[in-house]
């Protein structure tokens, strides 16, 4: 571990910082000018998809980028270390954003696969470089570095789509991923320029004997041979697939593997009552978090496109041709938001917990649930205002439903991930921190299937839609906030109020 500091910090806290942000903006730039080019028509330099494939390709995207964090972490662990893991995986993302400036449909898919590739090993391990830079510290000063890294998320997610949003729907989505690839090459090579500052933390995989490495690296290979061989065959056509089928027949794999997982544990682990209950309670905020996310991921989808077509976004729409500023600023409400809103969240809780007030996690959880559903409320109104007055709406709309959606992930996001470790049997750690990343997956995918999905045949079909949404998110929170008391009961004294 480097002796020299940043703000008081490990020196290498600064080159992961700027890692992270550069990868952050990379992901949602892209992001945010993804379902925009799919459903552009051609003359305008999109791919002319119809709304639902769109939808359902923007899914299999953000949940296959989740789910491939768990192989990731698992490659870095036994064959790689933390360190070549993102180094590899940065190069993959912005290998992928420029593959996806190619202006070819294969590529188009090739790009989307690589990008996953990448952030699955990068996104989950330079987390763990952090808190390897802090070795047994587990004090206040770890907390702050953690805080300081994940500010540089947030900064990354709010520049991004200021930048690459408007190349890509000024000059051309295309160089909007270029923008996005750049931005990966920047964060490379400082990270390739300062790693040294980041010593031993991650530089090695866990000790291992000659074959069990021989024997890794042939799954690993074998496993890659596989998904390339199943994407030729897919974009070849000799596999017809159908894209819509093919996310929902993902999404219900994962829901059979969630219940599977839980259910081996419950019934067939020689695991105590006790831990059996704590497992009951992730168990719990699994599907908690699955809702929740599924409808916050829409920011991207649903609510991208509503921006596009009923917001008006003449406010600085003279620097523009088209008299409107970019749909993709949008984008950068959140994570903006996030940085303004945190200390405030904090102040909240630590003031509720001196009074004793502070809400246990299953509370937090409804509470971001209501506030997810409300925000659907507000969408559905703004919708029912289009459809009234034939126009297009303020942007107070979209940033209202953003705003709560913030608090909401505020409410549930921060504690999901600190609770699920805390409460895990020791044995199952890993595993239990994988459900998380699935739930997250499973969100992702349904939030594309649901945007691709709503509005796609009239503005007229979205009130409704909206209002259905409002009803899951309010009537999930009701049911956690009503049993908060008993599953809080289950972790057995395990302190779960997660701030």
């Amino acid at each position: 571990m480097s002796a020299q500091t940043w703000a008081g910090h490990p020196r290498g806290l600064a080159t992961l910082f700027f890692t992270e942000m550069f990868e952050r903006f990379t992901y949602y730039g892209m992001r945010a000018l993804l379902i925009l080019f799919m459903t552009a028509p051609a003359l305008k330099g999109g791919l002319e998809i119809e709304t639902a494939q769109a939808g359902a390709i923007y899914g299999l995207y953000t949940g296959a980028v989740y789910l491939f964090s768990l192989p990731g972490g698992w490659i870095a662990d036994r064959l790689l270390g933390q360190q070549k893991a993102v180094w590899y995986g940065g190069i993959l993302i912005a290998a992928g954003n420029f593959i996806l400036t190619l202006p070819f449909t294969t590529t188009f898919y090739l790009g989307l696969l690589t990008i996953v590739l990448g952030v699955g090993l990068l996104k989950p391990n330079i987390s763990v470089i952090v808190g390897q830079l802090y070795g047994n510290d587990t004090g206040a000063r770890r907390d702050a570095g953690f805080s300081i890294f994940y500010m540089g998320i947030n900064l990354g997610a709010f520049i991004a789509p200021l930048i690459a949003g408007t190349v890509g729907e000024t000059l051309g989505y295309r160089w909007g991923f270029f923008c996005a690839g750049v931005a990966m090459a920047i964060g490379l090579l400082q990270y390739r320029m300062t790693g040294h500052y980041l010593g031993n933390a991650g530089a090695l995989p866990a000790p291992s004997t000659p074959a069990e490495t021989s024997r890794n690296w042939k799954f690993v290979w074998g496993a890659l041979v596989l998904v390339f061989a199943a994407f030729g065959l897919g974009v070849g056509g000799v596999l017809p697939l159908n894209v819509v089928s093919l996310a929902q027949y993902t999404g219900g794999a994962m829901v059979a593997l969630a219940v599977f997982f839980f259910g081996n544990i419950l019934l067939f682990s020689d695991i105590t009552l006790a831990e059996k209950k704590r497992v009951g309670v992730i168990a719990v905020f699994f599907a908690a978090a699955a809702v929740f996310w599924g409808g916050f991921e829409q920011q991207a989808s649903t609510f991208n496109l509503f921006t596009r077509d009923y917001i008006d976004r003449s406010l600085f729409g003279s620097f523009f041709e088209s008299g409107q500023h970019p749909t993709s600023w949008y984008q950068s409400a959140n994570p903006i938001l996030v940085i303004l809103l945190s200390p405030l969240f904090a102040y909240v809780w630590v003031a509720l917990g001196v009074r004793n007030l502070d809400p246990s996690a299953p509370a937090k959880f409804g509470i971001g649930l209501l506030f997810l559903g409300i925000s659907f409320g507000v969408m559905m109104l703004a919708a029912q205002l289009v459809i009234s007055s034939g126009g297009k709406v303020a942007p107070t709309w979209i940033l209202l439903t953003f705003m709560l959606q913030t608090m909401g992930e505020l409410c549930l996001s921060p504690i999901g991930l600190s609770n699920v470790t805390k409460l895990a049997p020791s044995r199952y750690v890993g595993q239990m921190m994988g459900t998380w990343f699935l739930g997250a997956a499973l969100g992702n995918l349904a939030a594309g299937l649901i945007g691709g999905h709503v509005g796609a045949d009239s503005v007229h079909d979205m009130p409704p839609q909206f209002f259905n949404m409002l009803l899951v998110g309010c009537g999930a929170g009701v049911v956690m906030l009503a049993f908060s008391r008993v599953i809080n009961s289950w972790t057995g004294g395990v302190k779960s109020t997660g701030h």
